[in-house]
């Protein structure tokens, strides 16, 4: 089964955030970037389950994956049939950081 892939406004924007960022020193890396966060973001509309829980909240339903340096937080509506991608952060920064 195919789910599709709906991306948050938070997720959008910081996709925006890493391509103006890497763009200051080259605009062909960061479209190479975000190109590539899209197409891992891609293989969970047939592979939801594939990232692992993210560390920071284990008790929660989201999920990550790791692409190059960036994590791609996630979370999978069964019900609906939806992967929905809740945001984009670097690899370094803990999701606990930005809440505080």
């Amino acid at each position: 089964m195919v789910h599709e892939i709906v991306w948050t406004a938070q997720a959008r924007s910081d996709l925006r955030k890493i391509h103006d960022y890497i763009s200051a020193d080259s605009v062909r890396y960061a479209q190479v970037q975000i190109e590539s966060i899209q197409s891992a973001a891609l293989n969970l509309s047939e592979l939801p389950s594939l990232g692992r829980r993210v560390p920071e909240f284990p008790e929660l339903t989201y999920r990550e994956i790791i692409v190059g340096n960036y994590r791609v937080i996630y979370r999978f509506d069964d019900q609906r049939g939806l992967v929905l991608i809740m945001a984009v952060i670097h690899g370094r920064q803990s999701l606990t950081e930005l809440h505080e």
